[in-house]
């Protein structure tokens, strides 16, 4: 192992970095043996130019994520080859669809200094600011993108990954869809059920309409081709998933 792939150094680098950006970051490592870990963390660096390169020259080895309360994500990796310091750059969030994308120019990663002071100041003056910009269009065409339910009625949205979203109004409505594994996103509200498993779905999409019904709220599918199904015992199958590519979008 080359002195700049030492772990240790790696994560150090990493808290004493996360310490010094604006806002409250954790941070978490990824050894080695992390290998599923790393292979998502990859798909989902958002970049299109150097670490992109970096990651075509060497595959993550390893890394340091630094995380905010509201989603934000930095990934702190070594450069590879036997130059000093390190690369950081922005993760996509995970619970948005690829379409949200569409348009929103890349937040680029950057060369670190190999003092954490300094990478910090690099960081707030360059990356995080076009990161916030970034995160702000998807979230935006995300939530743009949902049929909007009302106190009444509760629409799911098929994306194009076979997942289902949800733009709930009131407390119960949030709470039966996240009582049945929709997830919600903290920023624009939207909660999402994988598809991973169509039949854990399906069961999630009638019990949840089951619920709704006893309160007196429909439940609505919105369908790729924009009609809204009046009713929803279960789903349809979904558009087969394209398969994962790494995040460079």
């Amino acid at each position: 192992m080359h002195p700049h792939e030492d772990p240790e150094r790696l994560a150090s680098y990493a808290d004493v970095l996360a310490g010094e950006l604006p806002g409250d970051w954790t941070t978490t490592d990824h050894p080695s043996d992390d290998k599923d870990d790393l292979a998502e963390l990859t798909d989902r660096i958002w970049d299109l130019d150097l670490v992109a390169a970096a990651l075509a020259e060497q595959p993550l080895r390893q890394a340091a994520v630094l995380s905010r309360p509201d989603g934000a994500q930095l990934v702190v990796l070594d450069r590879p080859g036997e130059r000093e310091g390190f690369l950081i750059a922005a993760v996509a969030p995970r619970d948005l669809p690829d379409e949200a994308y569409r348009g929103v120019r890349e937040p680029h990663g950057i060369a670190l200094s190999d003092e954490p002071f300094l990478g910090a100041e690099q960081v707030a003056g360059d990356l995080l600011a076009r990161y916030e910009s970034a995160l702000e269009q998807v979230r935006r065409n995300a939530a743009a993108s949902i049929e909007l339910s009302g106190p009444h009625r509760v629409v799911l949205t098929w994306q194009a990954d076979g997942s289902l979203a949800a733009a709930p109004v009131g407390t119960m409505a949030r709470d039966v869809l996240a009582a049945h594994g929709f997830v919600a996103d903290a920023q624009t509200g939207i909660y999402r059920l994988s598809g991973d498993d169509t039949t854990v779905q399906a069961r999630s999409v009638r019990a949840i309409g089951l619920r709704l019904n006893a309160h007196g709220i429909a439940l609505a599918l919105q369908h790729p081709s924009g009609r809204i199904a009046p009713t929803a015992t279960a789903p349809p199958a979904p558009a087969t998933p394209r398969a994962l590519a790494t995040r460079t979008r």
